[in-house]
């Protein structure tokens, strides 16, 4: 893919730094990460823009294989000399690094099961942005996903979009977004509203559904402080509780609120 949006990052990935993320594709795509039937045996996961270093890709692949030992990892990045550097240090048999960007550089028989996008997308024009991921989404299987958002450098707080690949269209669905925190910086909704994903940071203003969206958030929130949940992560808790009451497709489930995950799937989509 030319232009803007495939540029080389500074590629100064901390440790740890998507753990949290790892954690809920873990929990919540277990299904997906050791499908093996058909072409599945042979689908991969791809990490683009590992940066300087592979340590999330590293990372991913060891908590994946905890799920699937056989699982192919594929590390993608765009400066050709981090990506022979990676391939020197850390490839073997089911672990590959390779030059290139968003038209992800696998073969007709390597299908794709995951591919994750972090930290890659936050300049150049967000209109330009559909044009990523369907790129990124071309190796995708039916049913596989597409992970696209940003973090902070140490992965305190987390946005991303979870784009699903269907029979259907070439396009991948934009199923929802999920949004993290570990309370290291506190909490209020505003915290996550900064982290959006590219294409949806322009979009939190009214009349638009992702204002919306905060602004039920920042009440529910208010309203659970109010009530006494003044620590943050019983008021992230009891605030998503309460949002889930008013807000379709918000996803109250024990284990996201323990671990500082909110889930929307809204009806339709995410919006666009």
């Amino acid at each position: 893919m030319a232009g803007e949006l495939d540029t080389p990052t500074r590629g100064r990935t901390a440790r740890g730094r998507l753990r949290a993320l790892d954690a809920y594709l873990c929990q919540f795509e277990a299904a997906l990460l050791t499908r093996t039937d058909d072409a599945w045996d042979r689908a991969v996961f791809v990490d683009v823009g590992f940066g300087e270093h592979p340590w999330t890709t590293l990372e991913s692949a060891t908590a994946f294989r905890a799920l699937n030992p056989a699982l192919s990892v594929v590390g993608v990045e765009l400066e050709p000399e981090r990506a022979t550097a990676a391939a020197r240090a850390h490839a073997d048999a089911r672990t590959h690094f390779r030059e290139g960007g968003f038209a992800l550089p696998l073969s007709p028989d390597e299908p794709a099961r995951l591919v994750r996008a972090m930290n890659l997308l936050r300049q150049g024009p967000p209109e330009r942005i559909p044009e990523a991921h369907l790129a990124m989404s071309r190796h995708v299987l039916p049913g596989g996903l597409l992970v696209e958002g940003s973090s902070d450098t140490d992965g305190a707080v987390l946005v991303a979009h979870l784009l699903r690949r269907t029979a259907e269209a070439e396009a991948p669905a934009r199923e929802g977004l999920l949004f993290h925190t570990d309370f290291s910086r506190g909490f209020a909704p505003l915290l996550l509203r900064d982290w959006l994903p590219r294409d949806l940071r322009r979009r939190v203003r009214p009349g638009e559904p992702m204002h919306a969206f905060f602004q039920a958030w920042e009440a529910a929130w208010k309203a659970a402080r109010a009530e006494g949940h003044t620590a943050p992560p019983d008021a992230f808790a009891e605030s998503v509780v309460r949002l889930a009451r008013m807000t379709p497709g918000v996803c109250a489930d024990a284990w996201l609120l323990a671990h500082g995950f909110l889930r929307w799937c809204p009806p339709g989509g995410t919006p666009t």
